[in-house]
């Protein structure tokens, strides 16, 4: 049994946010999100069939560039899914996955949504199966994280949360290219955050914010969604930065109260906001984590990299944009 597959998956980075999970079984959300699909924060997953009897394995690429058994913890969130999609291909066999980023993993950067949307596709690709953009997102969401239903599209992405019955997949809004989008990411944080997503999900219906962002988020979509739409910049912005606040204000007033920015992070923030006044088409945004994501045009990347690259507490800047969405390649990892 020799079947093997690589793909290469984007993480995404939401402009509306997902923060708070109302059926973990089923990993549907509170709200619809968007997000954009990137290009170079990738994870590369290699997914070989192998005899059932040999069990699954695990590899991981370390710090130091080998392979290595990936720890328990890691192992214990893979195990579920890989199960899942043996139910869903209806295969007796055991899978031997390797896996790599190109980015730091669980700092907040969407690492889970661009590694299960590779895993979720490595499997499918090397089990031989066919399935549509939808099921894909489908799969790839039951593996319990929600914004890999994102990542299996290229462009900008919306996903509905299951609104009405059927939506429970995300669509596309806009290819790649359709707006040149750029992300440069301020990297002040490396290492894996001490409070995870998923209990940033499960804390943040006890925020008292948590219910008034309900209500302010059909506006919010439709504005992203027509911004998006028209590259309508200004309008954009506005509306990504006060979701971003929203999301880390409703995690710093749960119960517990969960705290992801450093010092740094402000400072950057501050920087942005003064670019911005400045003329400099650039607005700040973050997921779960310290980092930050300057969304901007082509002609002010370099401006924004100039200014927030020579902050002391940022450690160092990824390059990124929107991206086409995930591909198989022939250069697997085993």
């Amino acid at each position: 049994m020799t079947a093997k597959a690589t793909v290469v998956a984007p993480a995404n980075i939401a402009f509306i946010k997902y923060w708070g999970t109302q059926d973990w079984d089923q990993t549907l959300p509170f709200n619809p999100s968007i997000s954009m699909t990137l290009r170079e924060c990738v994870t590369r997953t290699t997914v070989e069939l192998i005899e059932r009897s040999e069990g699954d394995s695990v590899l991981l690429r370390t710090a130091e560039g080998s392979l290595e058994p990936a720890a328990e913890a890691f192992r214990q969130r893979l195990e579920p899914h890989l199960d899942r999609l043996r139910r869903w291909a209806g295969e007796e066999v055991a899978f031997r996955v390797a896996t790599e980023n190109s980015f730091p993993m669980g700092a907040g950067m969407a690492s889970s949504a661009s590694g299960f949307a590779a895993l979720t596709l490595a499997v499918v690709a090397a089990l031989g199966k066919q399935t549509s953009g939808e099921e894909a997102s489908v799969l790839a969401r039951l593996s319990g994280s929600g914004s890999a239903s994102r990542s299996v599209l290229g462009g900008y992405v919306r996903w509905p949360a299951g609104e009405e019955p059927g939506e429970e997949h995300a669509v596309q809004l806009a290819s790649a290219d359709h707006w040149d989008l750029r992300d440069v990411v301020a990297v002040l944080q490396e290492q894996a955050k001490e409070v995870s997503s998923r209990e940033g999900h499960e804390r943040a219906p006890s925020s008292p914010y948590f219910e008034p962002r309900q209500k302010l988020l059909p506006d919010r979509l439709e504005t992203v969604t027509q911004a998006i739409l028209a590259r309508d910049f200004s309008s954009l912005a506005q509306t990504v930065e006060e979701e971003a606040i929203d999301l880390h204000l409703i995690a710093m007033s749960s119960h517990p109260p969960i705290f992801y920015w450093r010092p740094g992070t402000l400072e950057v923030l501050a920087a942005i906001r003064l670019l911005r006044q400045d003329g400099v088409e650039v607005c700040a945004t973050m997921d779960a984590g310290a980092n930050v994501h300057m969304i901007c045009t082509p002609d002010s990347e370099a401006a924004v990299a100039e200014v927030v690259g020579a902050i002391t507490e940022v450690g160092y800047l990824i390059y990124d944009g929107v991206g086409q969405g995930p591909r198989t390649i022939e250069e697997h990892l085993v």
